[in-house]
């Protein structure tokens, strides 16, 4: 019962304003939505190994042409991603999204319409490389340090993981459809994924928490003194969002970052490891992986069909990486992944025959699990060295990614070309992957507190 005031009418007890309580943090509808839209990015990352021999037998181009397709493809992929990272900081991540999807979808589109060699470099090296660039990997880093204050590490690898779920969802698609009715099916199939998440962009991802008026996820709600909460943007109910001051322009703030990066050891250790990351996924693996198995032999769908199993244990292998990312030291875990990499490339040219044999799952079991596992650790010491700056600085090491992709891709083609075999091409990744393990063992500990980068 209340106390009755001096007036004798009973008063209530004061009430806390009432806070609207949320089942479901938008965080992590943001993420789901943006786990999709990686799907939908990703059906052209398994294309190149599936039409390149469709292609080959129509149009009578040489694995090198092809390759080089897929080398511009790599290079704006990689070159690309600082940028984007920094227009969406500049204009949202929703619009540089969409865009980039419609990007893919029509690149893939007018791929039906080529009959001359560069018309394919057009369609698969540049849109289809502006696209895919501009949905890469930064795209994860970027979802999960705007909207995640916790669980960073776990986030980026379940998006990450979004690639490796595309490349599940359409490979083995694709394969069938290169065969029957042929690849101008598959690429529409590739054109119709990629536009179909559009829509789902633009209603549900949002550009940061300050648009629906909540903090990021796992953050400590501000305190505001009572005497300044009419003057701070809290006083409306929405966190503010603050950028750096040179994001007003993106080319600008990405070029600024990475000449602040580019002075630090850490950065060009983390570029060197990510550059052997990229040659030997979708350089090698990703491009060469279904020619190399059909010249031993191996039905295209058969090994379509290996490729989408490395897909399902990568969803397996990345999430597990993000989970361990935040627990354990990021370089001792890239350090591992590598040297893991390494020896499964150095023992597939025994493996590789015309039927799939139990050697062959292991290798396929393990490559996948250590696929892109290496991306959560490499986006921490990113975010925890250079700070606001993480993202675009992790744009550029993705960078480096896919410049050594874009390498091994040609460098692979030429050796097929030249050779009759890619035994040299898996053999040279295999002592590169060592290397990567030894830089990235080297990275030193304490590169957070004697590195640290401005970012005024």
């Amino acid at each position: 019962m209340t106390a009755p005031d001096v007036t004798g009418v009973p008063t209530e007890p004061p009430r806390l304003p009432s806070r609207k309580r949320r089942r479901l943090h938008p965080a992590w509808i943001v993420a789901a939505v943006a786990f999709l839209a990686l799907v939908g990015a990703a059906g052209f990352r398994a294309a190149p190994g599936v039409l390149m021999v469709p292609l080959q037998q129509e149009f009578g181009w040489s694995t090198t042409v092809l390759s080089l397709a897929v080398s511009i493809n790599l290079v704006l992929f990689g070159l690309t991603a600082p940028f984007a990272a920094a227009l969406m900081e500049r204009f949202g991540i929703r619009k540089v999204t969409a865009l980039a999807l419609c990007l893919i979808g029509l690149g893939s589109a007018l791929t039906v319409l080529v009959n001359q060699s560069w018309q394919i470099l057009l369609t698969w090296g540049v849109l289809i490389g502006l696209g895919t660039g501009s949905m890469a990997l930064v795209f994860a880093a970027t979802i999960a340090n705007t909207w995640f204050a916790k669980s960073r590490g776990l986030v980026i690898g379940i998006l990450t993981a979004g690639s490796a779920a595309g490349q599940l969802v359409f490979l083995p698609f694709i394969a069938a459809l290169a065969q029957n009715p042929g690849w101008r099916g598959a690429s529409l199939l590739i054109a119709a994924g990629a536009l179909a998440v559009v829509p789902l962009v633009l209603r549900w991802l949002r550009n940061s928490p300050a648009d629906v008026g909540v903090l990021p996820y796992g953050a400590e709600e501000p305190v505001v003194p009572a005497a300044d909460a009419g003057a701070t943007p809290a006083a409306s109910g929405k966190p503010e969002l603050a950028l750096p001051k040179d994001s007003a322009n993106a080319a600008v703030r990405a070029l600024q970052v990475l000449k602040r990066a580019a002075k630090v050891r850490t950065f060009w250790a983390l570029a060197a490891g990510f550059a052997i990351c990229g040659a030997t996924t979708n350089g090698l693996i990703g491009t060469h992986f279904i020619p190399s198995a059909h010249d031993h032999g191996m039905p295209e769908t058969t090994a379509a069909g290996l490729l989408a199993v490395v897909g399902i244990f990568d969803i397996v292998g990345t999430i597990a990486s993000g989970w361990l990312t935040d627990r354990f030291n990021p370089k001792v875990l890239l350090a591992v992944y590598y040297q893991f990499r390494g020896i499964g490339l150095l023992v597939l040219p025994l493996l590789l025959g015309s039927s799939v044999e139990p050697s062959m799952i292991i290798f396929v079991v393990v490559y996948g699990l250590d696929w892109v596992a290496t991306v959560p650790p490499t986006a921490a010491i990113c975010r925890s060295v250079f700070g606001a700056d993480g993202s675009v600085v992790f744009g550029w090491v993705f960078a480096a990614h896919q410049l050594g992709a874009a390498a091994a891709a040609l460098a692979a083609g030429f050796i097929r070309d030249a050779t009759g075999h890619y035994n040299y091409a898996w053999l040279g990744a295999a002592a590169m992957c060592t290397v990567a393990a030894v830089i990235s063992a080297t990275i030193r500990k304490d590169a957070a507190k004697k590195e640290p980068i401005a970012v005024a």
